[in-house]
């Protein structure tokens, strides 16, 4: 294969049952099971502090941080996001954050230590360099950071400079993910999304001079008037960067619940047999330049700590995508940011507005969640096994999830020929691509008219 060129598997294109459930699929991301299009309202601000008051001291904990403004819309983006013009949602944004841990650290039994923070959006570094300086503050004032702890943010190359870079590691940023959807300026015209390869350039050599030098790249397969030429080209340009890792998930048409991309016309998007070659394409070219698949999306340097974690067996799956041996509790700050504690989930009001409505009354933001049941954590783990790993051993589990389980996986691999193979105990899938597909059929309360795409950020 020459460089910049990506080329499916031409044996593998045959059209089967299975190849066209992959390709017409609308399925959950299964950062959570049961997925947060699923969380109940019935879990409020007084449930959520009393499971916070439950935690161990020193129990370690990940954080995460939702900044929901950007500075333009990306049409393909079906996050909770909105468009600010000037500074004043920021200030407020940050005024909310501050009694939000607030509330949140009188509820826990210390400042516990922190295995992981992520700062997501929207755009994080649309945020000042003062507000970042503050919001580091804030967060090391309620909890244990230590410096074994890995900070991580989301960046957008066209929305950071020089000054909010050294913010970012005055913080302790160690980790950056570039977002580079695609290059083809066709591709970038359709989403929205202008970003040239100077500038990405740059931002990357910034980033690397002042520490922070683990780079990760986030492309995106599936997108309007995309090509293999085009993707190709956008997969070496990240490439040359020599980036730690590189994720590359499909693009989710979801008008339905993204209003945003309704400005993408839908006879620009690939069809299932094009779009499943463009991601096979560049996973061979991924292959090819030396990194290992991690997950159903992910692609890490084999001395990275995700592909480490997928060859030990302890790579986790979360509301932020693959993390190695990832916290039992998760803590989200921000609109519709997600909690994951042991005993359930909880998410925040979407809203920006109703989010700071909740956080202005003296009460958590919690609007609705999910109270785990025994069967529910059984299910739960099965799946993740099946998103991090491809397979699951139920030798282990209790014996009505684990019947329960058997016997969906058989029946989806009698339907879906290829998909996988049950041996005794151990339900295994043949590739990763079908993943999302077999954790759907073990799923029992997977409803395609509900769950077609489900989404959390």
């Amino acid at each position: 294969m020459r460089t910049g060129e990506l080329s499916g598997c031409p044996q593998r294109m045959e059209t089967t049952p299975l190849r066209t459930a992959l390709g017409r699929a609308r399925l959950p991301r299964y950062t959570s099971y049961p997925p947060a299009n699923r969380f109940d309202a019935g879990i409020g601000p007084e449930t959520v502090a009393a499971w916070l008051e439950e935690l161990p001291a020193d129990g370690p904990v990940s954080l995460y941080v939702h900044v929901p403004f950007c500075r333009r819309v990306c049409f393909f983006c079906a996050c909770r996001t909105q468009v600010a013009r000037g500074d004043a949602p920021l200030d407020a944004w940050l005024a909310h954050i501050a009694r939000e841990i607030a509330l949140v650290r009188a509820r826990l039994p210390g400042r516990l230590p922190v295995r992981r923070l992520s700062l997501g959006g929207g755009t994080p570094t649309i945020l000042s360099p003062e507000a970042l300086d503050r919001l580091g503050e804030l967060l090391c004032g309620a909890f244990d950071i230590g410096a074994d702890a890995e900070i991580s943010v989301e960046i957008d190359p066209g929305a950071c400079d020089a000054a909010r870079i050294d913010a970012l590691a005055r913080m302790g940023v160690r980790r950056a993910t570039i977002g580079m959807p695609d290059l083809d300026p066709r591709v970038q015209r359709t989403t929205g999304r202008t970003q040239s390869l100077e500038v990405t350039r740059e931002t990357v050599a910034e980033l690397r001079a002042r520490g922070i030098d683990r780079i990760g790249f986030e492309l995106l397969y599936g997108l309007p008037h995309q090509t293999a030429a085009g993707l190709g080209a956008t997969l070496e340009a990240a490439l040359a960067e020599a980036p730690d890792r590189i994720a590359l998930p499909g693009y989710a048409h979801v008008p339905w619940i993204s209003r945003r991309q309704r400005m993408i016309p839908e006879d620009t998007l690939p069809g299932p047999e094009a779009r499943m070659a463009l991601a096979e394409g560049a996973a061979a070219r991924l292959h090819e330049a030396g990194y290992v698949q991690v997950g159903i999306d992910h692609f890490a340097r084999p001395d990275d700590a995700l592909a480490r974690a997928a060859a030990a067996g302890t790579l986790g799956r979360s509301f932020q995508g693959y993390e190695p041996e990832p916290a039992a509790t998760l803590i989200g700050f921000g609109p519709s940011a997600v909690s994951r504690l042991p005993q359930g989930f909880a998410q925040n009001a979407g809203g920006t507005g109703a989010w700071q409505s909740e956080i202005s009354s003296g009460r958590l933001a919690t609007r609705s969640g999910w109270r785990l049941s025994a069967r529910d954590a059984a299910i739960g783990r099965a799946i993740e096994r099946i998103m991090c790993d491809g397979t699951v051993d139920l030798s282990w589990y209790p014996q009505a999830p684990a019947t329960e389980l058997l016997l969906r996986a058989r029946t989806a691999m009698i339907e879906l020929p290829g998909l996988g193979r049950v041996e005794g105990n151990r339900i295994t899938i043949d590739t990763m691509t079908g993943a999302r597909l077999l954790a759907s059929r073990l799923d029992p309360d997977f409803a395609p008219e509900r769950d077609n795409f489900s989404l959390a950020c």
